[in-house]
């Protein structure tokens, strides 16, 4: 079996690999990814040199981490590493005022945003998330992966690369309605992977152009664009703008509001203009949760329908 390239690499800063990573994983069953039982980091990929799976493992005691790539993406994905675990990033740039998050902040210092690169890996788990929950999201995705995902290359053939573009344009309308993705999203995932190399160079925009590119297609509007520019470019910025909690949480940390719109959350967030997802995620590591006086949107199953 081939043993993979290597590449061991010193961050030369604090690094929490799960906080990092973890935003790249849908759910705990992601054909896509894994976290092995050593902490180590899996991930399946589709780069432009081809498909991977990269395995990150933290090694504390030598303050490194190793990487070991399989497939022919293998040197892209351990040429980006420094970029995926957030060497990119500089989260000196969000200045807090004295209080409660400011001091979550000082103690996550390995809080950072990575970025991998790939516009597509990210821009349609985003589209499954539209307007569902969480949990049925995560279930087209794990269906349309393991039904239609390349085996990755490596030690570990059931993680699923996720399809090329044309793989998902081949994807027949039944496998859609099984998978629980309603005509609305499918139609907005084909919309978007027939563009996919103008959509792919939104990875090396500023943010404001990135986001121009990805709402040109119909169907994708600021919460997926920033949803995947989060991940794909590491966009300190990008606030997940209709987000169904997101405001209501923003709001309670802030100004202790239980409730709050978008364009409330906006007007809390303009002081931090160019770091407004990095103080989102502060609030989030800070486990702050607006009070809860409705019902939960509750799931809906489009495979029955």
């Amino acid at each position: 079996m081939d043993n993979g390239a290597i590449r061991t690499w010193r961050p030369g800063f604090p690094l929490d690999l799960r906080a990092v990573l973890g935003t790249l994983r849908r759910g705990a069953g992601d054909p896509a990814t894994r976290i092995g039982p050593d902490g180590a980091f899996w991930r399946a990929s589709r780069t432009p040199a081809g498909i991977g799976t990269l395995r990150i493992t933290p090694l504390p005691a030598e303050a490194t981490v190793r990487a070991t790539a399989w497939g022919p993406g293998a040197d892209w994905l351990l040429e980006r590493l420094p970029l995926l675990l957030g060497a990119g990033d500089d989260p000196a740039a969000l200045i807090l005022p004295p209080g409660p998050l400011r001091e979550v902040q000082r103690r996550n210092p390995g809080l950072r945003l990575g970025a991998s690169g790939l516009v597509l890996d990210s821009l349609v788990p985003a589209i499954l998330e539209q307007r569902v929950t969480v949990t049925e999201a995560h279930r087209g995705w794990r269906y349309l992966l393991r039904r239609h995902g390349t085996p990755a290359p490596g030690p570990l053939p059931e993680l699923r690369v996720p399809p090329s573009a044309r793989e998902w344009v081949l994807i027949p309308s039944w496998e859609w309605h099984r998978a629980g993705v309603d005509l609305h999203r499918s139609e907005t995932v084909l919309r978007a992977v027939r563009l996919a190399p103008r959509l792919e160079q939104a990875s090396a925009m500023t943010s404001t152009d990135a986001t121009a590119r990805l709402t040109l297609i119909p169907g994708i509007g600021p919460w997926t664009a920033a949803e995947t520019l989060q991940r794909c470019n590491g966009d300190p910025d990008a606030v997940s703008v209709g987000d169904l909690h997101l405001p209501n949480t923003v709001g309670y940390a802030l100004a202790g509001r239980a409730r709050s719109t978008d364009a409330e959350m906006l007007e809390l967030l303009e002081p931090y203009a160019g770091q407004r997802h990095r103080l989102c995620r502060i609030i989030r590591a800070a486990g702050v949760r607006a009070p809860r006086f409705g019902p939960r949107l509750a799931p809906n199953d489009h495979r029955h329908r």
